[in-house]
């Protein structure tokens, strides 16, 4: 297959974290995983995640609470249907990956491997964090690939991020328990300053590094938003034995 990213694409992502690809996937495509997303949310399909779960601030308390079984994410996309297996392993995508791992690319079922679902009113913000701090890899060389069933922007919780984030040495102290930047910190607040929303339309996909620090905000429409999201790595970046990222199986894609 041809090289889907020109040179200038490669080096926007090795300097700014992330790269957009602007109706990479059909409308045909995203319609058919928006159906089976929302099926399997009115039939609360297992596995999935609830906002209760997390904790999050501004979470139902409990699953028995007001919205506690608001879905946050369907869990398994891979093995849950064929349409969103068929979008993990897409040819051009893969292509794409190989070019910025310099090596043939695999996808881990341990990490993302859902459908992210955003609700109105129960669904909650999610701080500054970056995918790497729980994952195990010898390397901090992945990519999440985020692909926008619908419209995604500020208003209904689209994605926000600090562009060169991922090349930062942080200090100590910046980072909370649960290794989010600590918003009281002076340091962080400059960086929050930098972050930038990426307003994304249906098809629409983000490729961004694992050390690239993002964050999203509450719904506020009256429409659920849908988010496809898979996690990558270079052949050679294997997950760490014995750990959570070697958990689940891992799939050799080209």
């Amino acid at each position: 297959m041809d090289a889907p990213l020109s040179s200038t694409q490669i080096d926007a992502f090795r300097s700014q974290g992330y790269l957009l690809l602007k109706g990479f996937v059909p409308a045909a495509a995203c319609d058919n995983m928006l159906a089976v997303t929302r099926a399997h949310v009115q039939q609360a399909v297992a596995p999935l995640e609830y906002e209760a779960e997390v904790g999050y601030a501004g979470a139902p308390s409990s699953l028995d609470a007001p919205g506690g079984r608001t879905a946050r994410r369907l869990r398994a996309a891979w093995q849950r249907d064929d349409h969103f297996r068929a979008w993990a392993s897409n040819p051009t995508l893969v292509a794409a990956l190989h070019q910025l791992f310099e090596e043939p690319v695999s996808v881990t079922l341990a990490h993302h491997n859902c459908v992210m679902t955003k609700h109105p009113t129960f669904g909650t913000a999610t701080g500054w964090h970056r995918d790497i701090r729980y994952w195990s890899f010898p390397r901090n060389e992945l990519i999440s690939v985020w692909l926008a069933l619908g419209p995604e922007h500020a208003d209904n919780g689209g994605l926000k991020f600090i562009p060169g984030s991922h090349l930062l040495q942080l200090q100590p102290g910046q980072m909370d328990e649960l290794d989010f930047l600590r918003p009281e910190v002076p340091a962080n607040q400059a960086l929050f300053a930098q972050g930038i929303s990426v307003p994304l339309e249906r098809g629409d996909v983000v490729l961004f590094h694992s050390g690239l620090f993002h964050a999203a905000g509450r719904n506020g429409s009256d429409q659920l938003k849908a988010s496809v999201v898979f996690a990558y790595h270079g052949r050679s970046n294997a997950p760490i034995a014995g750990t959570r990222s070697a958990a689940s199986e891992d799939i050799a894609l080209d």
